[in-house]
């Protein structure tokens, strides 16, 4: 950063342990001088309403890599006092959450929410140094204040600590100065990072496309084909033959267990919530000892196949009714919660490998979304319409060289994703370091201008043009 940047001529020492020392003329100011700390709207269950009904509540789910998004939204139907409705530049942060790693992620309110309220666990800063301050609250060392007040028994940010950060404030002019430098490099680094992020989904796309494609046609193009007389597969192999999932598995159901029987420690216990991304997270949810022999049917082995048979909104992917994930090998003995099914294969007909890529096809996900039934925010499936999903099965030598191929691919596409997601995180680094360094003073840029717009006054070569 010092080798693009010049430093500041004069400094002086701070008492901040996080930043020694700041430009000569810049001051400190505790964020309760700058402006007002509110905490969120609370609302109950039945003063959520649909979306035509009410004002959008907006909550840790609207705010997504430091911007607003709106696929997982709450309204509520209740009269809102006037400080709580989100105004222009308001920086909207999330004050409280089961996950620490949330704590503190903010957005700035813009044309779109202005007008909207926001929930209890979250806060809003509201003052006139708000284009500034934006930027400041999203460098390390707004990060490092935020993680300062997280305890083991304090999972929170609370108006009160907000209000006690201390941030280094320049003067005016160079507070514009800054904003729009910021505005533009960091613009800049977005671009990149959007193009990491298109390039992601183009594979995971790819994955689907490479997955559906060999469990719906096979490996040898010149196999012959025959009509299979389901809309979505067309021609399937010849020799393949067609049925129903329900005719392929064996399924067992999760359990409810009452909530005063969860401890804090003891056999873990795996929630329809916990299955994300064809993978199995570990919870931090116990059950005693004692419910393993009660429950046999709820011991889960490492490979099961387990679905979500309850979720939010099918339109937010990575939560959406009917997850899939197989069980990994730390997970094996653990018990399965309610709200779930394990699909057991049988193996004379269907390898448990294969069965996990059928239900990967975009087409069974799209399946389950049109069979999924309930509320705009909450949505579940019946086991019979999860079982009724038409496939196409080649015999089983055929199914493990499908694996095979499919494991292959699958290893190609998963390492040009992981260098997308590395050159993704390189760039938010480059990003917050960028706004560490402006904010703090460890770069000068009142020197810095808008870069002129491009113009090639040169007159074409009439030759080169040819």
């Amino acid at each position: 950063m010092s080798g693009k940047y010049q430093a500041y001529a004069d400094y002086k020492p701070t008492h901040l342990g996080w930043l020694n020392q700041i430009p000569s003329h810049w001051e400190v100011k505790r964020l309760k001088y700058l402006g007002e700390a509110l905490i969120g709207l609370t609302y109950s269950p039945d003063e959520v309403v649909e979306e035509d009904e009410g004002i959008l509540v907006l909550r840790s789910s609207n705010v997504q890599n430091k911007q607003l998004a709106f696929d997982d939204n709450v309204y509520v139907n209740k009269k809102i006092p006037q400080k709580l409705v989100a105004q222009k530049g308001d920086i909207l942060i999330c004050a409280r959450n089961g996950s620490r790693a949330l704590i503190g992620k903010n957005a700035q309110i813009d044309e779109c929410a202005v007008g909207m309220t926001f929930g209890a666990f979250m806060s809003i800063f509201r003052s006139p140094y708000n284009n500034y301050l934006s930027k400041v609250f999203n460098s390390a060392l707004f990060e490092y204040q935020s993680g300062s007040f997280l305890t083991a028994t304090i999972n929170q940010l609370t108006t009160g600590n907000l209000n006690s950060f201390e941030v280094p404030l320049p003067p005016e002019a160079e507070r514009k100065k800054i904003a729009n430098f910021l505005d533009h490099e960091t613009s800049k680094i977005d671009i990149l990072i959007e193009k990491q992020q298109q390039l992601i989904k183009l594979l995971k796309e790819k994955r689907q496309a490479v997955i559906s494609h060999a469990v719906t046609k096979g490996l040898n193009p010149n196999v012959p084909m025959r009509d299979s007389d389901v809309e979505w597969l067309g021609e399937v192999p010849e020799h393949w033959c067609g049925l129903p999932l329900k005719l392929l598995v064996r399924t067992r159901k999760g359990v409810a267990f009452k909530s005063d029987d969860f401890c804090d420690n003891g056999i873990h216990v795996v929630k329809a919530s916990d299955i994300k991304q064809l993978s199995i997270r570990t919870s931090d949810v116990f059950l005693p000892e004692k419910f393993v022999e009660t429950y046999p049917k709820a011991i889960l082995a490492s490979g099961d196949i387990i679905l979500s048979t309850v979720g939010s909104n099918p339109d937010v992917i990575n939560s959406a009714v009917g997850q899939i994930g197989m069980v990994p090998q730390e997970l094996a003995g653990t018990l399965l919660n309610q709200n779930t099914v394990v699909y057991d294969p049988d193996e004379k007909n269907v390898i448990r490998e294969y069965l996990f890529f059928v239900l990967q096809m975009r087409e069974y996900r799209d399946y389950l979304d049109l069979h999924a039934h309930g509320t705009a925010n909450q949505s579940s499936l019946s086991i019979e319409d999860m079982l009724s999903f038409q496939v196409s099965l080649p015999p089983i030598n055929e199914q493990v060289e499908i694996c095979n191929y499919l494991n292959i691919q699958q290893e190609k596409l998963t390492t040009l994703e992981q260098r997308a997601h590395e050159s993704e995180l390189l760039l938010k680094e480059r990003r917050t370091a960028l706004i560490s360094a402006a904010v703090t003073g460890k770069i000068d840029v009142r020197n810095w201008q808008f870069p002129e717009p491009f113009h090639n006054d040169k007159e074409p070569n009439k030759e080169e043009a040819a």
